[in-house]
């Protein structure tokens, strides 16, 4: 699934990834001006339109004899989609490890066991403050579509300038946050203790 979805963001195959892409904007596009509850019920129309028109046209080549009539569409009604017992429980504990990874992430945060990190996501949604007073939420999504898109095959593209220019970046971004580091009082003490502590065990090893 991993490699599938590289080879469409990539554009490997230039028509799947064209036809996903131009589905996609289609679909955010037509959100911006009608309810979700239309749109969901056009794109399934037509979808249904397509499909039934095919089925059809199988079933009158079958009456003139050009055809056997069969499902155009039965490769896929013959795929099994059931699970065993077995993938079941393997999807269930993959699904409860993410939610108790996301709790584990946001009591960090929330709570404030690194004060660094909270003070980082604070400036975070604080800048999303100011972005949410220009963009609205789908906006986003469709700037996020466009980026998914393009910016994966532009970094192949330009690798090698891209990971000079993020490289300079960390390390500017990795020399102010020891600043901000040594500034908040008790951040430095307890490093230096940490220090102390991991050194007489590094000698004793």
């Amino acid at each position: 699934m991993g490699s599938k979805v590289a080879d469409l963001l990539y554009w490997k195959d230039t028509r799947t990834s064209g036809v996903v892409f131009t589905g996609l904007m289609v679909s955010l596009l037509s959100l911006l001006h009608f309810s979700i509850v239309s749109v969901a019920a056009h794109v399934a129309l037509l979808l249904l339109c397509g499909t039934i028109s095919l089925r059809v046209y199988r079933k009158v080549l079958q009456a003139v004899h050009r055809g056997d009539g069969a499902n155009p569409f039965q490769a896929y009604l013959d795929v099994d989609l059931t699970l065993t017992r077995e993938q079941t429980e393997r999807l269930s504990q993959q699904i409860a490890s993410r939610v108790v990874s996301a709790a584990i992430q946001l009591r960090h945060f929330f709570l404030v066991e690194d004060l660094v990190d909270s003070l980082k996501l604070a400036l975070l949604f604080y800048i999303l403050t100011f972005v949410g007073a220009v963009f609205n939420g789908l906006t986003l999504l469709i700037l996020g579509v466009i980026g998914v898109f393009t910016v994966p095959l532009l970094y192949r593209q330009h690798q090698a300038q891209i990971d000079q220019y993020v490289g300079l970046v960390t390390n500017q971004l990795s020399h102010i946050k020891a600043k901000i580091r040594a500034k908040i009082p008790g951040t430095g003490a307890l490093a230096s203790v940490a220090a102390a502590v991991s050194g007489p065990k590094a000698k004793a090893e």
